[in-house]
């Protein structure tokens, strides 16, 4: 249902490494500049709904809540670095239109 790249799944285990936690979770809130927008935070597996979806990448966890998974069906996630940063890149086949900052979408 997702994709996840090789660069995100270790960046995935990476920050739940760091800060000690069990997952990386996404989810879509309405809001945003385009309609909806992406939420990232950590998670602990006692905190995550039968069924939400559970990525298990062996030294963490990618969670996507149950709510969330319809707007980001096919979605492939990569993490990018470039010359001034780095960010989760998300290719949405859902989204009908985004914004500048490619946290937001609409659909």
């Amino acid at each position: 249902m997702i994709t996840l790249t090789e660069s995100a799944k270790q960046q995935i285990i990476d920050l739940c490494k760091q800060h000690e936690t069990d997952a990386v979770k996404l989810s879509v809130l309405g809001g945003g500049c385009a309609g909806f927008k992406y939420d990232w935070s950590f998670t602990t597996m006692d905190k995550v709904d039968d069924n939400d979806e559970v990525v298990d990448l062996s030294e963490g966890k990618f969670v996507i809540d149950s709510m969330s998974l319809p707007f980001i069906a096919g979605t492939e996630i990569d993490y990018v670095r470039e010359v001034f940063g780095a960010h989760f890149e998300i290719k949405n086949p859902s989204a009908t239109s985004s914004c500048g900052c490619g946290e937001s979408f609409g659909a």
